[in-house]
């Protein structure tokens, strides 16, 4: 049986590393983690019809793990698309534009105004409507058009993605692969966002006003006439109800969010509030707007929330089945066969990892940022942060500590490389909306995520 267990970590390690080298290759991984899944398999039981059968237990495994969080985002999708259709969405956010006055304004105003918004409703939907109506206002402000860029990015698919407080879907997927519950990775992630947020924006705006005052990025008065055509409402409204549901919606996620804190609303809990209410949000919206064909047009809101939900999470599901074999997602699909000393396949790594290696806090940090960045580069940000979960497991096994912080910075580290800040691929609606080029834009975003994230790599080699 030792020998049988040292073949079996070794077949995990092989394949954790072949699919960090896929990531690197910018390749897709599914491959590497449907096989992998089944030579582990094969190893544990030595039967081949237990093995491909495994592989099919391990797609029912993860799938029922992420259900909750695809099923949350896939219904505020869908209700993000009737209020858009609507208008919903552009009455909320018109008022803010009177906050906008200058260049400096413009940035920050644009840049919280889109953190909020990716909170409740993903930064998806959320740059498509702040820049449609925003950008305009910010151009007469005097703020290019690749400012608003920036903003939108660096503070919707950086800051609001990375931390996914209301939704949780991203701290939902890493705490999972580290075994750790959700509001542990969330409570460390909070000030690490703070920290990655505050460095990498200012950064940001030092370099963009530089930029402004030597001319290198004028204006683009353009831009307003070819954005107006997302602000123009698809379904008629009254504005009496219009302005109605543009006042409800915050207020009941606002109600949500105090629900949260004064009942100790947590992980599953909380998902589960926050969906339940865009649920409802779709339904008024919808049966208000379209009236007697409500019934078929809340269907069909939910089949395209469907479509994007698994549209996003179809990479995720093969790699995270593969990492949740290294922790109890093993023992459910191939059943009781690790020996009765073993805690995990990664638990047992981690240990075996501390008495061969010191491995200090330092190399610790350094590590699971690296590896979040690598996973990031397929421009995903979500299909390799099953990875950095188990690998910060693995790391604080052997330093025996540290366990939620470091899986929050392989998290944040992941995310903000591959969501939509300096992967070209991955930040084409938000320069496509702004009219710039994406692959400047990356490049813009680049020492400001590289500071940010170098900075909040050291504040946790301090924490831990």
């Amino acid at each position: 049986m030792g020998i049988e267990l040292a073949w079996l970590h070794g077949v995990y390690v092989l394949f954790v590393a072949g699919i960090i080298l896929m990531m690197v290759l910018r390749r897709d991984t599914s491959v590497m983690s449907i096989v992998g899944i089944a030579m582990l398999g094969l190893v544990a039981t030595g039967s081949v019809t237990t093995a491909l059968g495994g592989i099919f237990g391990s797609f029912i495994y993860a799938i029922t793990e992420l259900l909750p969080t695809i099923l949350v985002i896939c219904i505020i999708v869908a209700m993000s698309h009737v209020l858009t259709d609507t208008g919903v969405n552009e009455t909320m956010i018109r008022p803010m534009t009177h906050l906008i006055r200058n260049a400096t304004l413009a940035y920050w105003v644009i840049g919280i105004v889109m953190m909020g918004i990716s909170w409740f409703f993903w930064p998806s939907p959320a740059v498509a409507l702040v820049g449609a109506v925003m950008l305009p206002v910010a151009l007469r402000a005097g703020l290019p058009a690749m400012g608003v860029a920036i903003a939108m990015n660096l503070f919707g698919h950086g800051i609001a993605l990375s931390g996914d407080f209301v939704i949780q879907g991203a701290p939902t997927l890493t705490a999972k692969a580290a075994g750790l519950p959700v509001e542990d990775v969330i409570a460390a992630s909070v000030p690490l966002v703070a920290i990655m947020g505050l460095v990498t924006t200012a950064v940001a705006f030092w370099y963009l006003k530089k930029d402004m005052k030597l001319g290198n990025l004028p204006a683009s008065p353009d831009l307003p006439a070819r954005v107006s055509v997302f602000t123009a409402a698809r379904v008629s409204l009254p504005a009496g109800i219009r302005r109605f549901l543009a006042v409800l919606v915050p207020v009941l996620f606002a109600l949500d969010v105090a629900a949260m804190f004064v009942l100790d609303l947590r992980g599953g809990d909380a998902t589960a509030l926050v969906g339940g209410t865009a649920l409802l949000i779709l339904l008024v919206a919808t049966m208000l707007a379209h009236k007697q064909k409500g019934l078929e047009q809340v269907t069909s809101h939910l089949i395209s929330g469907f479509q994007f939900g698994f549209k996003v999470f179809g990479p995720v599901i093969p790699i995270a089945a593969f990492f949740y074999m290294g922790d109890s997602g093993f023992v459910n699909v191939f059943g009781e066969v690790l020996p009765s000393g073993s805690q995990g396949i990664v638990n047992d790594l981690g240990v075996a990892l501390a008495h061969a290696i010191p491995i200090s806090k330092e190399v610790a940090a350094l590590a699971v940022s690296a590896v979040g960045v690598i996973t990031g580069l397929d421009g995903s940000g979500f299909s390799g942060i099953t990875l950095v979960g188990s690998l910060a497991q693995l790391f604080s096994a052997a330093l025996g500590t540290g366990a939620a912080t470091l899986t929050a910075l392989g998290q944040i580290a992941a995310i903000w490389v591959g969501g939509g800040t300096i992967i070209p691929w991955a930040l084409i609606p938000a320069a496509a909306i702004c009219g710039v080029d994406p692959f400047e834009l990356a490049r813009r975003n680049l020492y400001p995520v590289a500071i940010g994230l170098l900075v909040t790599t050291i504040i946790v080699m301090f924490l831990l």
